[in-house]
């Protein structure tokens, strides 16, 4: 029997609580539930107004995976939902803008990807994204080391950098920007990218190219184009085990640079509320009053 849960007054039923999602853990899908509910304090402000595309894992990392941008078949009709532009044609996207629309759509079994921008302004991006993807046999360790390039570059320009991990292989560093159209943002992550390859050319990609990656870090700018999205932050990861997409400290980044462990900066669910009672959500200046910075 489904058991039915109320949440803010909404009634979800929650189903398969005892599958097993993570296999390496044996991590269950009522502690993904469980983790979702306990940290939507530090996860809400980073969805809401943006416009989710879904990474459904219904089975597990190693069942089908598969990206879900509309609206999916039964929403509940109290889940926000909003009219997003697309080259195609719009279309309808979901906001999830409170705990019960959290958690059904935790009950999707999903990652959480987000644009750059909020549904008020499409294509006005109110961030910039940088996503540090190092190509075997580099690993995260590297990603610190250009992580600290591009903190002082954005630096030098104004602009506050804060890193979480991808809770895959790799970085993300954001910063809040003063709405800029989305190509303009996308151009300037690109400057970036480009500067950082030059300044690090041993380490650092700008291009996409597989052939160029193996041993690098590849500097992802492509991410701020108004039509892509980002894992969000405190996303779980369809990895075999439960990994979250986790603000880290800049001492975090530097210790795993030093010490060499990739280890260093991975997070799994368990490991996110001591985090967030240790630090709060070290990602919440992106969202404070005044904080956006001008692109030069």
């Amino acid at each position: 029997m489904t058991p039915i849960t109320d949440v803010e007054g909404h009634r979800l039923a929650l189903s398969n609580l005892e599958k097993v999602l993570y296999p390496a853990t044996g991590f269950t899908k009522g502690e993904v539930l469980h983790y979702y509910a306990t940290t939507a304090g530090a996860l809400l402000p980073h969805l809401r107004d943006r416009p989710v595309s879904f990474l459904r894992y219904p089975d597990g990392h190693d069942g089908q995976v598969f990206f879900a941008k509309n609206v999916p078949p039964g929403t509940p009709d109290w889940v926000r939902t909003a009219e997003v532009p697309r080259s195609e044609g719009p279309a309808r996207m979901v906001l999830v803008q409170d705990l019960a629309s959290l958690m059904w759509a935790a009950n999707l079994v999903t990652e959480f990807h987000t644009p750059q921008w909020v549904i008020g302004a499409p294509a006005e991006a109110d961030r910039i994204v940088l996503d540090l993807d190092p190509g075997a046999p580099a690993s995260v360790v590297e990603c610190c080391e250009v992580a600290r390039w591009l903190r002082e570059r954005l630096a030098a320009d104004r602009i506050e950098a804060y890193a979480k991990t991808s809770g895959s292989k790799g970085l993300h560093l954001l910063a809040a920007v003063a709405p800029t159209p989305s190509d303009r943002v996308t151009e300037y992550a690109k400057e970036l990218a480009v500067a950082a390859e030059r300044a690090l050319p041993r380490l650092v990609v700008h291009r996409m190219a597989r052939n160029l990656r193996p041993g690098k870090v590849f500097v992802d700018w492509s991410q701020n184009a108004a039509r892509k999205t980002t894992a969000t932050p405190y996303t779980l990861r369809a990895r075999p085990e439960p990994t979250v997409s986790a603000p880290v400290t800049w001492e975090e980044v530097e210790e795993c640079r030093t010490s060499g462990d990739p280890g260093r900066l991975t997070f799994l669910a368990p490991e996110i509320g001591p985090r967030l009672r240790s630090h709060g959500d070290l990602l919440a200046p992106l969202l404070a009053p005044g904080a956006a910075a001008p692109l030069p």
